[in-house]
């Protein structure tokens, strides 16, 4: 199959040409320098022309505080930049795989999010992704919605590798214990959207996060174990000792019905296989 990957050099991105290239997939990889997703036009120049099967947008603004503030350009590459992909990619007849996130939901569940839960964002950043889910679904008919929770990987800045500097630079840590949600690492998501897409998987919306759940703290802490360091280093808090200009979902749990038996392992597990890879 023939790939394009937008936003290919994000820790996303990057692992997913990786993994695809090493199965045997032709993969056109774009960066924003050569694909401006805001841009309707480049966009249209580059689907029109492409040939692709599978157009995997990975872009996304992901600053979430900054997003209060900023929230017109968040949407320009959330939701706008998405509606884009998804048109040029339904009219050149390829299969839109766009990945979203559990801020899309208010965080007040006390059990797994389905996924035909009603959204209901609390943050710029949650409203921007919703509208882009909503954008993909009316543009393209043939499409995949991925969301994804807690994500970690090799490339770029990421949570194990932040707690595991702070711990060894100060000694110990406080880390919130009421934020509960599902680690994922970026390679484990690429190698759901690829089985998603050589299976045939219906179009429709998926949750592509570990199974299990724990808090930032209890992540921490198998952070910090696996860098060698002590985990009672870690501390527990409360959310209200960090406040932020953008809410935190207290519950970022999802379920995987739809998987339909194709969900990601554990968390805790797939974190023992991913750490020397992502902390180096």
């Amino acid at each position: 199959m023939r790939w394009l990957v937008a936003g290919a050099s994000g820790m996303l991105g990057s692992d997913a040409v990786e993994l695809l290239r090493s199965r045997g997939h032709d993969v056109d990889a774009r960066a924003r320098e050569g694909l401006d997703v805001t841009d309707p036009a480049a966009v249209h120049d580059v689907v029109a022309h492409g040939g692709y099967d599978v157009v995997l947008n990975c872009t996304a603004y992901t600053a979430v505080d900054a997003a209060e503030e900023h929230e017109g350009d968040a949407f320009a590459i959330n939701a706008t930049g998405a509606a884009h992909l998804a048109r040029a990619a339904s009219a050149a007849g390829a299969r839109v795989v766009h990945v979203s996130t559990d801020y899309v939901f208010d965080g007040a569940a006390t059990e797994p999010y389905r996924e035909d839960a009603p959204v209901a964002p609390r943050s710029a950043y949650g409203r921007t992704k919703a509208a882009g889910e909503w954008a993909v679904r009316a543009e393209a008919p043939d499409h995949l919605v991925v969301r994804t929770a807690w994500l970690y990987g090799r490339n770029g800045a990421c949570f194990p590798r932040t707690i595991a500097r702070l711990v060894a630079e100060r000694g110990s840590l406080d880390v919130v214990d009421d934020q509960v949600g599902q680690p994922t690492w970026t390679v484990d998501l690429a190698d759901l959207v690829e089985r998603l897409v050589a299976e045939g998987a219906p179009s429709g919306t998926y949750h592509g996060s570990s199974s299990g759940e724990t808090s930032w703290y209890g992540f921490a802490r198998a952070v910090v174990a696996a860098a060698g360091l002590d985990p009672d280093s870690v501390r527990p808090t409360t959310s209200d000792r960090f406040v932020r200009p953008a809410p935190r979902p207290s519950y970022s749990v999802l379920g995987h019905d739809a998987l339909a038996g194709r969900a990601i392992g554990a968390w805790d597990e797939r974190w023992r296989t991913a750490a020397a890879t992502v902390l180096g």
